[in-house]
């Protein structure tokens, strides 16, 4: 998994409140065995018309947008269903962090394993991230985000999530890193 420190990045902006991981990727197009290509169809509902053409309208279809790799996004994002397809979707597009008030507990988890930073911030300062298409820098060792303003905003994270992204474990890694304890625990048996 990559490791995720520091990330200054074009950050986009969703005004839509409770996504859910079928609007985030259809259930229709979660048919691949690998992650690879399922950032095409991120958000296929909002970026596509029903004959394929973009929507023009649509964040993630403006220039800028197009390079975003932080999404700013309303509450109840990632609500739904447990398919880590949304999550892998996201990252295939090129997101690496998602800021809103809250997210769906299972898309959370999944997250955490795939390497996808989720930040949680009060909706006021949400809506007022979400004015306009930015580049902003998320800097996950000092929990903090720079915005254009030369405004500085804290953030918390669970200790061990943050521990995870920045050295890029999966669950594998974590569990490893209690070898020894697991060795000994085995050998009492």
């Amino acid at each position: 998994m990559e490791k995720f420190d520091r990330l200054t990045a074009i950050a986009a902006p969703l005004p839509l409140a409770n996504v859910d991981t079928d609007m985030i990727i259809p259930a229709r197009y979660m048919k691949a065995l690998t992650r690879s290509g399922l950032g095409r169809h991120l958000f296929r509902e909002l970026r596509y018309t029903p004959d394929g053409g973009e929507r023009e309208g649509f964040i993630l279809n403006h220039p800028l947008g197009r390079q975003a790799r932080i999404l700013i996004a309303d509450r109840n994002f990632g609500c739904g269903s447990s398919r880590e397809h949304a999550v892998w979707a996201l990252a295939d597009f090129g997101i690496r962090c998602v800021i809103a008030p809250s997210f769906g507990d299972i898309f959370a988890g999944n997250a955490r394993k795939s390497g996808l930073l989720l930040v949680r911030l009060p909706d006021a300062l949400c809506a007022r991230l979400r004015t306009g298409i930015a580049q902003i820098t998320v800097d996950l060792v000092e929990q903090k985000i720079a915005v254009p303003s030369g405004e500085t905003i804290a953030f918390d994270i669970d200790p061990g999530d943050r521990q995870t992204l920045i050295e890029g474990l999966d669950d594998i890694a974590r569990t490893l890193h209690h070898e020894a304890a697991i060795t000994r625990f085995e050998e009492r048996l």
